[in-house]
């Protein structure tokens, strides 16, 4: 608290280093929007990417003030003492116009506080009613036009914390995405049959290679495409709500570290499409790959959770680790453009992919890196770690996420994909399990429909009784092996009571299976 009121006092008081950018006021006038399509990009050879440009503003990382003569942090007078990162923490709680004035005291400030986190999330907080991407948080935000945006030389500012995420936002993604191992290849298919399907595919990531292309998204949709017919509709980037076309010059103009990812869940309806198999609807946008097209979450009509969404994103941008909601399988179909998956199976016998931290009931992942800096750190270790699996989805291709696998996507260029969660016979009992045992952590589900368990094995009994009884069968067979391994690891064997157990010279076990261990 001391540190805050200092910060607001040196604000109030510091001198003004005539630098300060010629802000408009918040919340001015912007002129009315006019915009038109953007050429597609071509796709480049990445490797053409290899040197990454200068720090706009000339910061270096810290380990060049090892040599330096001149260091700007030392202007910064008490604050020195705190590092980088709690400097952020603190320049976090103040508003734009604070911002501003503690930017406008020293060339140290004024880089920290030309952070584009800070201004993203003041952006994102408190949106304007009306505004123009102008290329950065910042600028947007203040409504500056770039012809007249202000750049100060701090070259000798010596920060990784402002240094990494340019950094990140320019590597290139070819070291990462290329010289795949033989062993951790996805698998690639022309197509597959339900019947293969469901005897062979559906615990395993796979490729399709041909259904997609006889979508008549695949052969019709584009950005310009997608931006004449639909600029004026809403769609849902993360934590914003913009005009396609608003995210479309975001998408061709930005140096985010983590670009915001399109993924609308609403897209059918907001755009008009009609959805189906040809046979049943012949004005179809798409529909799913026979080997796909079993559902069990569709008993419940039109209280079933969240399970398609519209997926728009430029190089870059994409989903950390994660695995899919509800113990749902996916589909990932790339429209246009290619992406970059690395997978993991879920394994008692396997850590989690490095880099990311589960807590004990698996209800909280963390993973506190982008992308870029994921890659950059722990890529190396995941190729080498037992079970990944990796590949490139490409245009017109279609990927397969079996339940309860970990897996991270990019976008290798920008591109336009449709996704699908849903549930397979194979899965029916994950499914079971995930609702009645996780009912904290189920998702997608309107907050009108209570009890999904109890909605959907109803549903079920109705509509498939013989599978459902199968799932529960197999789920109560799991359960019972699941106590009758923790009974021998708290009481031991009959066997080896007596003086066996204490032979071996240590203790130490394994439960030679894929389940996990829970206290009954």
């Amino acid at each position: 608290m001391r540190l805050f009121l200092f910060l607001q006092i040196i604000i109030m008081k510091m001198p003004d280093i005539n630098s300060l950018d010629c802000a408009r006021p918040l919340g001015g006038a912007v002129a009315a929007h006019s915009y038109s399509s953007h050429p597609e990009p071509d796709v480049e050879d990445l490797s053409g990417h290899e040197e990454i440009p200068g720090h706009p503003l000339g910061v270096k990382p810290s380990g060049n003030a090892l040599l330096a003569a001149e260091n700007l942090r030392h202007a910064i007078g008490t604050f020195n003492i705190l590092p980088d990162e709690s400097i952020l923490m603190l320049l976090e709680y103040l508003d734009g116009p604070s911002l501003l004035n503690i930017g406008q005291t020293c060339k140290a400030f004024y880089a920290f506080t030309r952070a584009e986190d800070l201004w993203k999330a003041l952006f994102t907080g408190s949106p304007p009613a009306s505004f123009s991407w102008k290329g950065t948080w910042r600028s947007t935000y203040l409504n500056i036009p770039p012809s007249e945006e202000c750049i100060l030389d701090c070259s000798n500012l010596f920060s990784d914390v402002l240094h990494r995420p340019f950094h990140c936002a320019h590597i290139s993604l070819d070291p990462y995405i290329k010289n795949i191992p033989a062993r951790n290849q996805i698998a690639r298919l022309p197509d597959l049959s339900f019947e293969e399907f469901n005897e062979k595919w559906s615990n395993t990531p796979f490729i399709l290679t041909e259904p997609v292309k006889q979508w008549p998204a695949y052969k019709n949709w584009s950005v310009n495409m997608l931006l004449d017919h639909y600029g004026e509709a809403i769609f849902r980037a993360e934590a914003v709500d913009w005009p396609l076309h608003t995210y479309v010059d975001y998408m061709h103009n930005n140096s985010d570290e983590s670009p915001l990812y399109l993924f609308d869940r609403a897209f059918v309806s907001k755009m008009g499409l009609k959805v189906g198999q040809p046979d049943q609807e012949p004005d179809a946008t798409y529909w799913p790959p026979s080997c796909f097209g079993e559902d069990f979450f569709s008993v419940l009509g039109n209280d079933r959770p969240d399970r398609q969404w519209l997926i728009i994103g430029p190089e870059r941008s994409g989903s950390t680790f994660h695995k899919d909601p509800n113990a749902t399988s996916a589909w990932n179909a790339v429209v246009r453009g290619s992406k970059y998956w690395i997978m993991f199976p879920s394994s008692s016998k396997l850590p989690p992919p490095p880099g990311v931290y589960v807590s004990d009931d698996q209800s909280e992942v963390t993973s506190p890196l982008s992308i870029a800096e994921w890659l950059f750190g722990f890529h190396a270790e995941a190729r080498r770690s037992p079970g990944c699996i990796e590949g490139i989805c490409h245009e017109g291709e279609i990927l397969h996420v079996p339940s309860g696998w970990w897996h991270l996507v990019v976008n290798i260029e920008p591109a336009i994909a449709i996704t699908q969660n849903f549930i397979p016979r194979a899965h029916l009992s994950a499914a079971l399990d995930f609702l009645s045992n996780k009912a904290d952590q189920v998702s997608g589900f309107r907050k009108d429909v209570n009890n999904p368990y109890e909605r959907f094995v109803a549903q079920m009994q109705k509509s498939h009784p013989e599978l459902l009884e199968q799932a529960q069968a197999e789920l109560q067979k799991k359960n019972e092996g699941k106590k009758r391994k923790w009974d021998e690891i708290v009481h031991g064997n009959a066997e080896q009571d007596g003086g066996d157990a204490a032979e071996g010279g240590g203790f130490s076990f394994g439960f030679g299976d894929d389940s996990d261990v829970e206290v009954p």
